[in-house]
């Protein structure tokens, strides 16, 4: 077993670990702190795949920004954690299913009864590039041509879910109050200023 094994197996393992923190943490500060631990070691992974770009963005952008945001929201709400817990034991069949269902297929794409592309030889073969090699300009290449199609559906689907979301955030409720830019460019002096007449007084 080489140093790039043991480094694999280590990281591999700590995702492992991490993932199992974060299903069975329970205090929903510690599992989102598990959720970052896993990111950390899926860009381990994804840099011994020579994969610079993406564990770089794993880190900045879901570690750095995401993870933290839902830290904040998670501290600032008064979550019930009984209240949550009482579904859990009522839904735990499903997600082993789902669960051994996800393991199986696992094992049938990598494993040693998987599909030709991934058996043998070809699975253990890291590919090597030069000094030259740019991994962005690949990922860029391989996503707005190949895969143009699917990006753009995506792109969409993001975007109405921001426009729903807005929406959801914005509705109107009977106990807050809204500006109204049309009544407020009708404002008059009149409406909004009263002169007062009073008698002048000496100071004494």
């Amino acid at each position: 077993m080489t140093f790039i094994d043991l480094v694999f197996t280590f990281f591999a393992g700590m995702l492992l670990l991490a993932g199992l923190g974060v299903i069975s943490s329970r205090n929903p500060v510690h599992s989102v702190l598990f959720l970052v631990l896993s990111f950390f070691s899926c860009s381990a992974l994804w840099l011994l795949l020579e994969a610079e770009f993406l564990a770089i963005v794993l880190v900045l952008v879901y570690v750095g920004a995401v993870m933290v945001l839902f830290l904040f929201v998670v501290m600032m709400l008064d979550i019930n954690i009984t209240q949550m817990r009482q579904g859990f034991v009522r839904y735990l069949p499903i997600g082993a299913l789902i669960a051994l269902v996800t393991v199986a297929q696992m094992v049938w794409v990598v494993g040693p009864f998987g599909p030709e592309i991934f058996s043998g030889e070809q699975l253990n073969q890291a590919v090597k590039h030069g000094a030259d090699y740019s991994n962005t300009k690949e990922i860029g290449g391989v996503l707005y041509t190949d895969y143009v199609f699917p990006f753009e559906i995506a792109s969409v689907i993001l975007l109405v879910a921001i426009v729903a979301a807005i929406a959801l955030t914005m509705r109107r409720r009977e106990m807050t109050k809204y500006q109204t830019p049309g009544k407020q460019v009708k404002v008059r002096k009149q409406d909004r200023l009263r002169v007062i007449k009073m008698d002048a007084e000496s100071a004494e």
